[in-house]
């Protein structure tokens, strides 16, 4: 008891004065499993498999320079300036184009610009999403997405992939189970072309049916494509957009296929959701950059962008080909991986009792970095998986950070058969993203 006149007792004090005062939804939030090594995976001596940073070495260095020089000198009062939360017109009209590429009959009106496909995420969750609401995914699952998810106070439940990608009959038996549970499903996000970390696509002899499951419960489609065009053979698939518009908010990037540091992307979304998704727009950032839009804009009226994508591809082809031949000749016995024909990612199974967020420490000092499993879960799966990022280092440097995985998984099943399973910590939830994960 505290005596007239005397100060109150202390109690233990925290780390962060500011604990109490946060939001109730920040909970949840988790940091990216490699951030806090980042530091160190970054270091030219570690090969780090980690993050999706796309080739920039293979865009026309000089030829842009110029042009945005140009585009500063003759356009810089409109350029430098705010703009519209939608998006610049003439951007908005090109997308469209880009879109038409994969059966997509867009207009420009119901195209918004966003900062990245991850602002359209945040955009689409926050406009759908109320606390307890449940949000259909793959497992696994982008990273990124399943922390906005969580951020918005919506639960994942994953429905597994084969080969082929998203299994219908499993979409079936989840939506059922939610409905008989008195769960209200909002959508189904879905990555359909080399998707990510899995690899895998959608078999085109699929889509309608999820479309129509999806349909007939009464449940969103959200389709997130940023790897679409960088299919290895050429090929384009109807993207779901296409095959059923009413339905399916459509996520796109240039970051993939033309440069992640403008951060451009995009949402095309039925005529009624357009208008919510620029509201929230102009909530989140007032308007997206304008210069960056301008650039991108510029870029695909005066580049052969069309060549710089099979650019891309030809360079992520070669890249894909040194990684499933070093897994082939490096990985032990019990080690499986599907083999991409596009995208940036091949997903490794390693042998029983490896735990790959357990072990990921221990690959950075043998100066190798991947992105672990369990990211890709909201629920503590993944402990036996882990993605590869092909995308950034050049074929010997993959060569070369494969083979040191591999030694690490090795010692891993020594120490293993020599002391048993080491339980790995499970995640509390799903990561922000970051650039180590994307």
């Amino acid at each position: 008891m505290t005596m007239p006149g005397q100060p109150a007792k202390q109690g233990p004090r925290s780390l962060d004065p500011h604990l109490r005062r946060y939001a109730a939804r920040t909970a949840g939030m988790t940091a990216s499993e490699i951030r806090a090594l980042f530091a160190v995976a970054s270091r030219p001596e570690v090969v780090s498999l980690a993050g999706g940073m796309p080739h920039l070495a293979a865009l026309p260095m000089d030829s842009l320079s110029e042009e945005i020089g140009q585009l500063v000198a003759t356009e810089g009062l409109v350029a430098l300036q705010y703009g519209s939360a939608h998006g610049v017109p003439l951007l908005r009209e090109q997308i469209c184009d880009v879109m038409a590429m994969e059966g997509i009959n867009g207009h420009p009106d119901d195209v918004v610009v966003t900062v990245g496909s991850q602002m359209g995420l945040d955009m689409v969750t926050r406009i759908f999403c109320d606390p307890g609401d449940v949000v259909i995914a793959e497992g696994p699952s982008y990273v990124g997405a399943l922390g906005s998810f969580t951020a918005y106070q919506a639960n994942v439940a994953h429905v597994a992939m084969d080969a082929d990608g998203l299994v219908p009959s499993l979409l079936r038996e989840a939506l059922e189970a939610c409905k008989r549970a008195g769960q209200r499903v909002k959508f189904l996000y879905t990555i359909p072309n080399f998707h990510n970390p899995a690899g895998v696509t959608l078999a085109v002899s699929r889509r309608a049916e999820i479309l129509e499951i999806c349909r007939s419960y009464g449940v969103l489609v959200v389709e997130d494509n940023p790897y679409g065009l960088l299919g290895f053979d050429g090929q384009t698939y109807p993207a779901l957009r296409s095959m059923d518009p009413d339905n399916v908010v459509y996520l796109g990037s240039f970051s993939k296929t033309f440069a992640a540091g403008l951060r451009v992307g995009w949402v095309l979304a039925p005529h009624a959701v357009r208008e919510k998704l620029v509201l929230a727009a102009e909530s989140a950032t007032l308007c997206p950059p304008t210069l960056n839009q301008m650039i991108v804009s510029r870029y695909l009226s005066t580049q052969d962008w069309k060549g710089q994508i099979k650019t891309y591809r030809e360079a992520y082809r070669e890249r894909r080909d040194a990684a499933v031949s070093a897994l082939e000749q490096h990985m032990p016995q019990g080690s499986t991986w599907n083999i991409p024909n596009g995208g940036f990612y091949v997903w490794v199974t390693v042998p029983e009792g490896i735990d790959t967020k357990a072990m990921l420490p221990r690959a950075v000092t043998a100066r190798v970095a991947y992105a672990s499993g369990t990211g890709f879960y909201a629920d503590g799966f993944g402990s036996r998986q882990l993605r590869i990022s092909y995308c950034y280092p050049t074929p010997e440097r993959i060569r070369e950070g494969v083979r040191r995985l591999a030694n690490v998984i090795e010692e891993e099943m020594q120490l293993h058969a020599t002391f048993g399973a080491t339980p790995g910590r499970q995640l509390s939830g799903p990561q922000t993203p970051s650039p180590d994960t994307a």
